[in-house]
């Protein structure tokens, strides 16, 4: 019987399209000085380009509160193509308008707790060492069984839900408690309680997970999409309960918006 303990710690994970958050704030004083002719033909170039990037799988959001006016969310297959999108916004006249206020970067990750303890548990079973080359192609072979099954949720179209909840988080790291010192079972029996609770809330609220080591400041990104926002506080306040969240969990700042059309963004910018 293999044992967890001696087998690598790290979970298999398969990652698709890469995802910039882009959070801005109007400089407003600038905005209303300017000439109402002015402003509709910054607008209308602003909309055609926001029309554009929409059919790429972009969106935007008015945020609530203090931490910014508008966010715009980028899904794009490379990131490449996000950093084009990117230098597109800062051609728009509209861009000397905004300020950007913080941003985020991640890409699509789906953790296979599951799948990498039937792999590793099996390849421990036959007697292969970690990290051989026998190892390293049976690794490989699962990730792309993975990929393949897994490439809707991968590769999405950005949910079309009137609402968005946008928050970067970490596991604890800390002197008492250390998510990457946890056995491996029992982080994949952790993993399984989070899950389930997510699961219950399916029909009312759709998830992105985004993992962002080496690429931000937070170790994953979370975005919840929902018509009623009152999803957002009902989930995690739930999970805060489970022992991953509980326990282990830290998080960064909450962003919340509500999604908007080329004319949402005319009406809200005519002053």
């Amino acid at each position: 019987m293999h044992r967890f303990d001696e087998m690598p710690p790290v979970p298999l994970t398969v990652e698709g399209a890469g995802v910039l958050h882009q959070m801005t704030r109007v400089r407003w004083s600038a905005w209303r000085a300017l000439e109402s002719a002015c402003r509709a033909d910054i607008l209308n170039e602003a909309a055609g380009a926001l029309e554009a990037l929409e059919k790429s799988r972009s969106a935007c959001y008015a945020l609530l509160g203090h931490k910014g006016d508008l966010m715009l969310v980028h899904f794009r297959d490379q990131f490449d193509q996000l950093l084009e999108a990117q230098h597109g916004l800062t051609g728009l006249r509209l861009w000397d308008y905004l300020e950007q206020t913080t941003s985020y970067l991640s890409v699509i990750e789906l953790g296979l707790y599951e799948s990498t303890g039937k792999v590793y548990g099996s390849l421990a079973e036959k007697g292969i060492e970690p990290h051989s080359e026998a190892w390293k192609a049976s690794i490989e072979e699962t990730l792309a069984r993975q990929r393949e099954a897994m490439h809707p949720r991968l590769f999405p179209e950005i949910p079309p839900a009137k609402y968005l909840c946008f928050y970067p988080m970490d596991r604890r790291r800390g002197e008492q408690k250390n998510w990457y010192q946890v056995p491996f079972e029992d982080r994949q029996l952790m993993m399984q309680e989070h899950g389930a609770i997510g699961r219950r809330y399916a029909g009312s609220v759709k998830q992105i997970i985004s993992g962002s080591i080496g690429f931000d400041d937070w170790e994953w990104g979370v975005d919840l999409f929902a018509d009623d926002p009152l999803v957002f506080k009902r989930l995690i306040y739930e999970m805060r309960f489970d022992a991953v969240s509980a326990i282990y969990a830290l998080f960064g700042q909450f962003y919340v918006g509500k999604r908007t059309d080329t004319a949402g963004l005319r009406d809200w910018l005519t002053v």
